[in-house]
Protein backbone atom coordinates (compact mmCIF):
# COMPACT_ATOMS: atom_id res chain seq x y z
CA UNK A 1 0.00 0.00 0.00
CA UNK A 2 2.89 2.36 0.82
CA UNK A 3 4.35 1.75 -2.63
CA UNK A 4 1.00 2.44 -4.31
CA UNK A 5 0.63 5.68 -2.35
CA UNK A 6 4.20 6.68 -3.26
CA UNK A 7 3.52 5.99 -6.95
CA UNK A 8 0.33 8.08 -6.89
CA UNK A 9 2.21 10.91 -5.17
CA UNK A 10 4.97 10.75 -7.80
CA UNK A 11 2.43 10.84 -10.64
CA UNK A 12 0.76 13.93 -9.15
CA UNK A 13 4.14 15.63 -8.69
CA UNK A 14 5.16 14.80 -12.26
CA UNK A 15 1.92 16.30 -13.61
CA UNK A 16 2.33 19.41 -11.42
CA UNK A 17 5.96 20.00 -12.37
CA UNK A 18 5.32 19.29 -16.07
CA UNK A 19 2.33 21.68 -16.06
CA UNK A 20 4.19 24.51 -14.30
CA UNK A 21 7.26 23.93 -16.45
CA UNK A 22 5.16 24.21 -19.56
CA UNK A 23 3.56 27.36 -18.09
CA UNK A 24 6.98 29.05 -17.90
CA UNK A 25 7.92 27.57 -21.30
CA UNK A 26 4.86 29.08 -22.99
CA UNK A 27 5.35 32.38 -21.14
CA UNK A 28 8.78 32.78 -22.70
CA UNK A 29 7.74 31.39 -26.07
CA UNK A 30 4.84 33.82 -26.43
CA UNK A 31 6.33 36.85 -24.68
CA UNK A 32 8.16 38.02 -27.80
CA UNK A 33 4.93 38.09 -29.79
CA UNK A 34 3.38 40.25 -27.07
CA UNK A 35 6.23 42.75 -26.75
CA UNK A 36 7.51 42.55 -30.33
CA UNK A 37 6.65 46.13 -31.29
CA UNK A 38 7.51 47.56 -27.87
CA UNK A 39 10.93 45.93 -27.71
CA UNK A 40 11.90 46.64 -31.31
CA UNK A 41 10.94 50.29 -31.04
CA UNK A 42 12.97 50.40 -27.83
CA UNK A 43 15.97 49.18 -29.83
CA UNK A 44 15.44 51.86 -32.47
CA UNK A 45 13.87 49.78 -35.25
CA UNK A 46 11.79 52.05 -37.58
CA UNK A 47 8.06 51.35 -38.01
CA UNK A 48 8.53 50.30 -41.63
CA UNK A 49 10.84 47.45 -40.57
CA UNK A 50 8.88 46.11 -37.59
CA UNK A 51 7.24 43.24 -39.52
CA UNK A 52 10.41 42.06 -41.29
CA UNK A 53 12.70 42.34 -38.24
CA UNK A 54 10.05 40.68 -36.07
CA UNK A 55 9.82 37.80 -38.54
CA UNK A 56 13.62 37.41 -38.49
CA UNK A 57 13.67 37.22 -34.68
CA UNK A 58 10.82 34.69 -34.57
CA UNK A 59 12.68 32.59 -37.11
CA UNK A 60 15.88 32.79 -35.02
CA UNK A 61 13.98 31.43 -32.03
CA UNK A 62 12.37 28.70 -34.12
CA UNK A 63 15.68 27.58 -35.61
CA UNK A 64 16.93 27.23 -32.06
CA UNK A 65 13.93 25.11 -31.20
CA UNK A 66 14.55 22.84 -34.17
CA UNK A 67 18.12 22.22 -33.02
CA UNK A 68 17.09 21.95 -29.36
CA UNK A 69 14.32 19.49 -30.18
CA UNK A 70 16.88 17.05 -31.57
CA UNK A 71 19.37 17.67 -28.74
CA UNK A 72 16.94 17.26 -25.84
CA UNK A 73 14.99 14.45 -27.49
CA UNK A 74 18.10 12.29 -27.93
CA UNK A 75 19.30 13.10 -24.40
CA UNK A 76 15.87 12.21 -23.03
CA UNK A 77 16.12 8.68 -24.40
CA UNK A 78 19.81 8.25 -23.58
CA UNK A 79 20.13 9.93 -20.17
CA UNK A 80 16.55 10.12 -18.91
CA UNK A 81 13.50 12.36 -18.95
CA UNK A 82 14.31 14.10 -15.64
CA UNK A 83 17.71 15.34 -16.83
CA UNK A 84 16.07 17.03 -19.83
CA UNK A 85 13.50 18.75 -17.63
CA UNK A 86 16.32 20.22 -15.53
CA UNK A 87 18.70 21.19 -18.34
CA UNK A 88 16.14 22.75 -20.65
CA UNK A 89 14.54 25.03 -18.09
CA UNK A 90 17.94 26.13 -16.76
CA UNK A 91 19.05 27.18 -20.25
CA UNK A 92 15.93 29.11 -21.23
CA UNK A 93 15.70 30.78 -17.82
CA UNK A 94 19.24 32.15 -18.19
CA UNK A 95 18.44 33.23 -21.77
CA UNK A 96 15.30 35.00 -20.56
CA UNK A 97 17.29 36.96 -18.02
CA UNK A 98 19.85 37.87 -20.70
CA UNK A 99 17.06 39.09 -23.00
CA UNK A 100 16.24 41.76 -20.45
CA UNK A 101 19.61 43.39 -21.04
CA UNK A 102 20.01 43.34 -24.86
CA UNK A 103 20.85 46.62 -26.58
CA UNK A 104 20.90 45.64 -30.26
CA UNK A 105 18.91 43.56 -32.74
CA UNK A 106 21.81 41.15 -33.50
CA UNK A 107 22.23 40.39 -29.79
CA UNK A 108 18.45 39.99 -29.50
CA UNK A 109 18.51 37.42 -32.32
CA UNK A 110 21.38 35.41 -30.80
CA UNK A 111 19.74 35.21 -27.39
CA UNK A 112 16.35 34.27 -28.86
CA UNK A 113 18.17 31.46 -30.70
CA UNK A 114 19.70 30.23 -27.42
CA UNK A 115 16.33 30.56 -25.66
CA UNK A 116 14.78 28.51 -28.45
CA UNK A 117 17.23 25.67 -27.79
CA UNK A 118 16.24 25.67 -24.11
CA UNK A 119 12.52 25.93 -24.77
CA UNK A 120 12.61 22.85 -26.99
CA UNK A 121 13.00 20.28 -24.20
CA UNK A 122 10.32 21.07 -21.64
CA UNK A 123 7.11 19.83 -23.23
CA UNK A 124 8.44 16.62 -24.76
CA UNK A 125 10.11 15.43 -21.57
CA UNK A 126 7.06 16.31 -19.47
CA UNK A 127 4.55 14.60 -21.75
CA UNK A 128 6.78 11.53 -22.06
CA UNK A 129 6.97 11.23 -18.27
CA UNK A 130 3.21 11.61 -17.90
CA UNK A 131 2.32 9.07 -20.59
CA UNK A 132 4.79 6.53 -19.19
CA UNK A 133 3.74 6.83 -15.53
CA UNK A 134 -0.06 7.00 -15.87
CA UNK A 135 -2.37 4.14 -16.84
CA UNK A 136 -3.12 3.72 -20.54
CA UNK A 137 -6.81 4.45 -19.89
CA UNK A 138 -6.23 7.74 -18.06
CA UNK A 139 -3.03 9.24 -19.45
CA UNK A 140 -5.05 11.53 -21.71
CA UNK A 141 -6.29 13.35 -18.59
CA UNK A 142 -2.69 13.90 -17.47
CA UNK A 143 -1.54 15.42 -20.73
CA UNK A 144 -4.74 17.49 -20.82
CA UNK A 145 -3.89 19.01 -17.42
CA UNK A 146 -0.29 19.73 -18.45
CA UNK A 147 -1.39 21.54 -21.60
CA UNK A 148 -4.37 23.31 -20.00
CA UNK A 149 -2.30 24.76 -17.15
CA UNK A 150 0.79 25.34 -19.26
CA UNK A 151 -0.97 27.26 -21.99
CA UNK A 152 -2.15 29.81 -19.45
CA UNK A 153 1.47 30.96 -19.41
CA UNK A 154 0.52 32.88 -22.55
CA UNK A 155 -2.10 34.76 -20.55
CA UNK A 156 0.55 35.65 -17.97
CA UNK A 157 2.87 36.79 -20.76
CA UNK A 158 0.14 39.02 -22.21
CA UNK A 159 -0.72 40.62 -18.86
CA UNK A 160 2.90 41.16 -17.79
CA UNK A 161 4.03 42.22 -21.26
CA UNK A 162 1.29 44.86 -21.46
CA UNK A 163 1.87 46.27 -17.96
CA UNK A 164 5.65 46.19 -17.57
CA UNK A 165 8.61 47.23 -19.69
CA UNK A 166 9.81 44.61 -22.14
CA UNK A 167 13.07 44.25 -20.18
CA UNK A 168 11.29 43.55 -16.88
CA UNK A 169 8.93 41.12 -18.62
CA UNK A 170 11.87 38.97 -19.75
CA UNK A 171 13.52 39.11 -16.32
CA UNK A 172 10.29 37.96 -14.64
CA UNK A 173 10.22 34.92 -16.92
CA UNK A 174 13.81 34.05 -16.08
CA UNK A 175 13.18 34.30 -12.35
CA UNK A 176 10.06 32.10 -12.60
CA UNK A 177 12.06 29.44 -14.39
CA UNK A 178 14.87 29.42 -11.84
CA UNK A 179 12.36 29.15 -8.98
CA UNK A 180 10.77 26.15 -10.70
CA UNK A 181 14.07 24.27 -10.69
CA UNK A 182 13.65 23.65 -6.97
CA UNK A 183 10.49 21.62 -7.63
CA UNK A 184 12.41 19.20 -9.84
CA UNK A 185 14.15 17.72 -6.79
CA UNK A 186 12.47 14.48 -5.75
CA UNK A 187 10.97 13.54 -9.12
CA UNK A 188 11.27 9.82 -9.86
CA UNK A 189 12.37 8.72 -13.33
CA UNK A 190 9.96 6.86 -15.62
CA UNK A 191 9.80 3.15 -14.79
CA UNK A 192 9.61 2.22 -18.48
CA UNK A 193 12.84 4.13 -19.12
CA UNK A 194 14.64 2.57 -16.14
CA UNK A 195 13.56 -0.94 -17.13
CA UNK A 196 15.01 -0.64 -20.64
CA UNK A 197 18.04 1.41 -19.68
CA UNK A 198 20.27 -1.60 -18.99
CA UNK A 199 19.22 -3.54 -22.08
CA UNK A 200 21.54 -3.79 -25.07
CA UNK A 201 19.34 -1.68 -27.30
CA UNK A 202 19.68 1.50 -29.32
CA UNK A 203 18.24 4.46 -27.39
CA UNK A 204 17.64 7.93 -28.75
CA UNK A 205 18.93 6.99 -32.20
CA UNK A 206 17.19 9.61 -34.31
CA UNK A 207 18.41 7.94 -37.50
CA UNK A 208 16.06 5.03 -36.74
CA UNK A 209 13.21 7.39 -37.57
CA UNK A 210 14.52 7.78 -41.12
CA UNK A 211 15.95 4.31 -41.82
CA UNK A 212 12.58 2.55 -42.00
CA UNK A 213 9.95 3.77 -44.51
CA UNK A 214 6.89 3.02 -42.37
CA UNK A 215 8.46 4.53 -39.26
CA UNK A 216 9.45 7.69 -41.12
CA UNK A 217 5.99 8.06 -42.65
CA UNK A 218 4.45 7.79 -39.18
CA UNK A 219 6.92 10.30 -37.75
CA UNK A 220 6.35 12.81 -40.55
CA UNK A 221 2.57 12.48 -40.19
CA UNK A 222 2.84 13.26 -36.45
CA UNK A 223 4.61 16.52 -37.34
CA UNK A 224 2.29 17.58 -40.14
CA UNK A 225 -0.95 17.29 -38.14
CA UNK A 226 0.21 20.08 -35.82
CA UNK A 227 1.19 22.70 -38.41
CA UNK A 228 -2.16 24.61 -38.58
CA UNK A 229 -2.07 25.48 -34.88
CA UNK A 230 1.21 27.32 -35.19
CA UNK A 231 0.06 29.09 -38.32
CA UNK A 232 -2.86 30.48 -36.31
CA UNK A 233 -0.67 31.64 -33.41
CA UNK A 234 2.48 32.61 -35.29
CA UNK A 235 0.91 34.38 -38.27
CA UNK A 236 -2.73 35.36 -37.70
CA UNK A 237 -2.49 36.42 -34.06
CA UNK A 238 1.14 37.58 -33.90
CA UNK A 239 0.64 39.88 -36.89
CA UNK A 240 -2.91 40.88 -35.95
CA UNK A 241 -2.00 44.61 -35.86
CA UNK A 242 -1.12 44.37 -39.57
CA UNK A 243 -4.26 42.34 -40.36
CA UNK A 244 -6.33 44.90 -38.47
CA UNK A 245 -5.06 47.71 -40.67
CA UNK A 246 -5.83 45.72 -43.82
CA UNK A 247 -9.35 44.87 -42.55
CA UNK A 248 -10.00 48.50 -41.54
CA UNK A 249 -10.57 47.64 -37.90
CA UNK A 250 -12.26 50.37 -35.89
CA UNK A 251 -9.41 50.45 -33.37
CA UNK A 252 -5.75 49.39 -33.68
CA UNK A 253 -5.46 45.70 -32.74
CA UNK A 254 -3.09 44.61 -29.99
CA UNK A 255 -1.00 41.47 -30.54
CA UNK A 256 -0.72 41.13 -26.76
CA UNK A 257 -4.48 41.10 -26.33
CA UNK A 258 -4.84 38.68 -29.24
CA UNK A 259 -2.24 36.30 -27.79
CA UNK A 260 -3.89 36.34 -24.38
CA UNK A 261 -7.39 35.54 -25.60
CA UNK A 262 -6.16 33.12 -28.24
CA UNK A 263 -4.36 31.09 -25.57
CA UNK A 264 -7.32 31.21 -23.24
CA UNK A 265 -9.23 29.68 -26.15
CA UNK A 266 -6.48 27.09 -26.76
CA UNK A 267 -6.47 26.10 -23.08
CA UNK A 268 -10.26 25.65 -23.11
CA UNK A 269 -10.03 23.77 -26.40
CA UNK A 270 -7.34 21.47 -25.00
CA UNK A 271 -9.52 20.59 -22.02
CA UNK A 272 -12.55 19.96 -24.23
CA UNK A 273 -10.48 17.92 -26.71
CA UNK A 274 -8.96 15.91 -23.88
CA UNK A 275 -12.35 15.03 -22.42
CA UNK A 276 -13.73 14.22 -25.86
CA UNK A 277 -10.86 11.86 -26.63
CA UNK A 278 -11.37 10.07 -23.29
CA UNK A 279 -15.15 9.83 -23.70
CA UNK A 280 -15.00 8.75 -27.35
CA UNK A 281 -11.87 6.63 -26.76
CA UNK A 282 -10.37 8.12 -29.89
CA UNK A 283 -7.67 10.72 -30.56
CA UNK A 284 -8.14 10.80 -34.36
CA UNK A 285 -11.84 11.71 -34.34
CA UNK A 286 -11.15 14.64 -32.03
CA UNK A 287 -8.23 15.83 -34.16
CA UNK A 288 -10.41 15.75 -37.28
CA UNK A 289 -13.14 17.87 -35.68
CA UNK A 290 -10.69 20.49 -34.43
CA UNK A 291 -8.79 20.71 -37.72
CA UNK A 292 -12.04 21.36 -39.60
CA UNK A 293 -13.05 23.92 -37.00
CA UNK A 294 -9.67 25.64 -37.44
CA UNK A 295 -10.44 26.09 -41.14
CA UNK A 296 -13.74 27.77 -40.29
CA UNK A 297 -12.10 30.12 -37.79
CA UNK A 298 -9.41 31.19 -40.29
CA UNK A 299 -12.04 32.16 -42.86
CA UNK A 300 -14.12 34.04 -40.30
CA UNK A 301 -11.13 36.00 -38.96
CA UNK A 302 -9.78 37.00 -42.37
CA UNK A 303 -13.21 38.25 -43.47
CA UNK A 304 -13.91 40.35 -40.36
CA UNK A 305 -13.96 43.70 -42.19
CA UNK A 306 -14.17 46.69 -39.83
CA UNK A 307 -13.94 44.60 -36.64
CA UNK A 308 -14.07 46.33 -33.28
CA UNK A 309 -11.80 45.60 -30.31
CA UNK A 310 -14.55 43.50 -28.72
CA UNK A 311 -15.09 41.51 -31.90
CA UNK A 312 -11.33 40.95 -32.09
CA UNK A 313 -11.37 39.40 -28.61
CA UNK A 314 -14.17 36.98 -29.58
CA UNK A 315 -12.46 36.12 -32.86
CA UNK A 316 -9.14 35.31 -31.19
CA UNK A 317 -10.97 33.20 -28.61
CA UNK A 318 -12.58 31.30 -31.49
CA UNK A 319 -9.23 30.92 -33.28
CA UNK A 320 -7.68 29.58 -30.09
CA UNK A 321 -10.47 27.17 -29.21
CA UNK A 322 -10.61 25.81 -32.76
CA UNK A 323 -6.88 25.04 -32.75
CA UNK A 324 -6.92 23.79 -29.15
CA UNK A 325 -5.74 20.30 -29.96
CA UNK A 326 -2.10 20.70 -28.81
CA UNK A 327 -2.31 18.20 -25.92
CA UNK A 328 -4.11 15.63 -28.09
CA UNK A 329 -1.57 16.11 -30.89
CA UNK A 330 1.47 15.67 -28.61
CA UNK A 331 -0.14 12.65 -26.91
CA UNK A 332 -0.67 11.02 -30.32
CA UNK A 333 3.02 11.49 -31.11
CA UNK A 334 4.10 10.04 -27.76
CA UNK A 335 1.85 6.99 -28.19
CA UNK A 336 3.07 6.14 -31.69
CA UNK A 337 6.60 4.98 -30.78
CA UNK A 338 8.46 2.64 -28.41
CA UNK A 339 10.17 3.57 -25.15
CA UNK A 340 13.68 3.80 -26.63
CA UNK A 341 12.54 6.49 -29.11
CA UNK A 342 9.60 8.03 -27.26
CA UNK A 343 11.37 11.07 -25.78
CA UNK A 344 13.12 11.74 -29.09
CA UNK A 345 9.80 11.73 -30.94
CA UNK A 346 7.75 13.55 -28.30
CA UNK A 347 10.37 16.31 -28.06
CA UNK A 348 11.25 16.73 -31.73
CA UNK A 349 7.70 16.57 -33.12
CA UNK A 350 6.27 19.68 -31.37
CA UNK A 351 9.49 21.57 -32.05
CA UNK A 352 9.47 20.70 -35.73
CA UNK A 353 5.87 21.90 -35.75
CA UNK A 354 6.97 25.14 -34.11
CA UNK A 355 9.85 25.29 -36.59
CA UNK A 356 7.38 24.96 -39.45
CA UNK A 357 6.45 28.52 -38.59
CA UNK A 358 9.65 29.54 -40.40
CA UNK A 359 8.24 28.16 -43.66
CA UNK A 360 4.79 29.59 -42.89
CA UNK A 361 6.08 33.10 -42.24
CA UNK A 362 8.44 33.01 -45.22
CA UNK A 363 5.61 31.83 -47.48
CA UNK A 364 3.28 34.42 -46.01
CA UNK A 365 5.70 37.35 -46.42
CA UNK A 366 6.68 36.23 -49.93
CA UNK A 367 3.10 35.93 -51.18
CA UNK A 368 1.77 39.09 -49.54
CA UNK A 369 3.68 41.28 -51.99
CA UNK A 370 1.83 39.82 -54.98
CA UNK A 371 -1.61 38.79 -53.68
CA UNK A 372 -1.98 40.88 -50.54
CA UNK A 373 -1.78 40.10 -46.84
CA UNK A 374 -5.29 38.59 -46.56
CA UNK A 375 -5.09 36.27 -49.56
CA UNK A 376 -1.55 35.27 -48.59
CA UNK A 377 -2.77 34.18 -45.15
CA UNK A 378 -5.70 32.28 -46.67
CA UNK A 379 -3.45 30.37 -49.06
CA UNK A 380 -0.84 29.44 -46.46
CA UNK A 381 -3.48 28.55 -43.88
CA UNK A 382 -5.46 26.23 -46.11
CA UNK A 383 -2.41 24.52 -47.56
CA UNK A 384 -1.33 23.70 -44.00
CA UNK A 385 -4.82 22.36 -43.20
CA UNK A 386 -4.96 20.11 -46.26
CA UNK A 387 -1.52 18.71 -45.42
CA UNK A 388 -2.60 18.07 -41.80
CA UNK A 389 -5.79 16.25 -42.84
CA UNK A 390 -3.88 13.97 -45.20
CA UNK A 391 -1.32 13.22 -42.47
CA UNK A 392 -4.03 12.45 -39.90
CA UNK A 393 -5.54 9.88 -42.25
CA UNK A 394 -2.18 8.05 -42.35
CA UNK A 395 -1.96 7.55 -38.57
CA UNK A 396 -3.41 4.68 -36.56
CA UNK A 397 -5.62 5.21 -33.50
CA UNK A 398 -3.53 5.11 -30.29
CA UNK A 399 -6.09 5.47 -27.49
CA UNK A 400 -5.47 2.79 -24.82
CA UNK A 401 -2.30 1.53 -26.52
CA UNK A 402 0.23 -0.29 -24.31
CA UNK A 403 3.40 1.81 -24.38
CA UNK A 404 5.80 -0.67 -22.73
CA UNK A 405 7.59 -1.82 -25.89
CA UNK A 406 10.73 -1.05 -27.91
CA UNK A 407 11.50 0.04 -31.45
CA UNK A 408 13.83 -2.46 -33.13
CA UNK A 409 16.38 -1.11 -35.59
Amino acid sequence: MDQIAANKKNVKLIILVAALGYFVDIYDLILFSVIRIKSLKGLGVPDSDLLDVGTMLINSQMFGMLLGGILWGVLGDKKGRISVLFGSILLYSIANLANGFVTSVPAYAVIRFIAGIGLAGELGAGITLVTETMSKENRGYGTMIVAGVGLMGAVAAAIIGENYTWEISYIIGGVMGLLLLGMRVGLVESGMFKNQKSDDISRGNIFMLFSDGKRFKKYLSCILIGIPLWFVVGVLVTFSPEFGKELNSINPLSAGTGIMYCYIGIAIGDIVAGFMSQMWRSRKKVMLIFLLLTGVSIVVFLNAEGMSSQQFIWLTLFLGFSSGYWATFVTIASEQFGTNLRATVTTTVPNFVRGSLVLATLSFTTLKGSIGIINSALVVGFVSLIIALIALYQLKETFGKDLDYLEIS
